[in-house]
């Protein structure tokens, strides 16, 4: 089969990636399913892992194939439990999210286990309005954002929600999600994607290159039940936000760099007490985990239109290294997909 791979990733990544032709099929286990994928979606994690050096390769045997998000066709259906064997019979239309593997989504085949594959509703496709970039496009980002906000509100209550970070892939979905709960939603990102983030549902938008955030968010008072965090940068804006968020509300990272200096932040924010000079409000660093069921709730929004993937460009799967040199950019609106079988 036809895979990207690589055996090194020094200096980068990219720069070892390889088109291979005769890459192998994967077998799949009792509890996995085969996958014909037909379109793979990038997240900063495919090259941020890999990159971390010796300890990646514990966890990444080399040689190696990068990608988590796949929507793609089962071709042999788990054969252990019954459940999974009847939910994911051969010829189903499917989505998912692969766990760390040398095995992954760059490349015509997978093999996923059943607990990280979603089934797609018949004829989902038929009427041209969704393709399989919509789907391969949700997994990870829509996982993130959907376990992010939807523990820490209530439904329906105009709870407030801050979004840092609104125009990337977890938060373009993360905005349609709180928007679906029926939270008021205030995002940052800059001038340029504004008009993204509006489109998708956010109430305000504040242009992070054009005022200091921490003090917009400090005037408008106690107005948020919760802050989720994509930049994980050192602004102060954990240390301020019991400024800005209720009493009882929380902050939530989601993700953030490899660094001393990442971590370092990271710790201090989860063992500090306020009165040694941490943040007064709860923090949670978000841990993903793979659950079926959020991937059918996601995808129901999906279906009935009330959450889209925001696909900034779909490349083909011979393009799949310019794809990760653009994630790497930092500048993605939204998702990059690589299709990888024209159907």
């Amino acid at each position: 089969m036809r895979a990207w791979v690589y055996a090194s990733t020094t200096p980068t990544l990219e720069a070892n990636l390889s088109l291979s032709t005769s890459a192998p099929v994967p077998s799949p286990a009792p509890t996995q399913a085969l996958i014909r994928v037909l379109a793979a979606s990038l997240n900063p994690a495919d090259y941020k892992v890999p990159e971390i050096g010796a300890l990646a390769r514990l966890a990444i045997p080399l040689p190696a194939t990068p990608g988590m998000d796949f929507c793609g066709v089962v071709v042999t259906p788990p054969s252990t439990p019954e459940t999974e064997t009847t939910r994911l019979p051969a010829g189903t239309y499917v989505f998912g999210r692969l766990g760390t593997t040398s095995h992954g989504s760059l490349a015509e085949y997978v093999v996923a286990p059943a607990n990280a594959v979603c089934a797609l509703p018949p004829g989902v496709f038929d009427a041209g309005t969704l393709s399989p970039a919509d789907f391969a496009a949700l997994p990870v980002a829509g996982l993130t954002a959907l376990q992010a906000i939807a523990p820490r509100v209530a439904p329906g209550k105009g709870d407030g929600v801050f979004i840092n970070g609104g125009a990337g892939g977890v938060g373009t979905y993360a905005i349609q999600v709180a928007k679906a709960l029926g939270c008021r939603v205030v995002v940052t990102c800059s001038k340029g994607k504004a008009e993204l983030c509006r489109g998708l549902g956010a109430d305000e938008v504040v242009d992070y290159t054009e005022v200091d955030v921490v003090e917009v968010l400090k005037k408008g008072g106690r107005g948020f039940q919760l802050v989720v965090d994509n930049i994980a940068a050192p602004t102060g804006l954990y240390k301020a936000s019991e400024e800005f968020l209720v009493e009882g509300g929380r902050f939530v990272q989601v993700g953030g760099g490899a660094s001393v200096g990442d971590v370092s932040r990271l710790v201090s924010r989860m063992v500090v007490p306020g009165w040694l000079g941490g943040g007064k409000r709860a923090f949670e660093f978000l841990v993903l985990k793979q659950s079926v069921e959020d991937l059918e709730r996601l995808a129901g929004w999906v279906v009935e239109g009330k959450v889209r993937s925001a696909v900034e460009d779909v490349f083909e799967m011979d393009k799949a290294k310019e794809a990760i040199v653009r994630l790497k950019s930092g500048r993605v609106a939204g998702k990059l997909v690589v299709r990888i079988a024209k159907e």
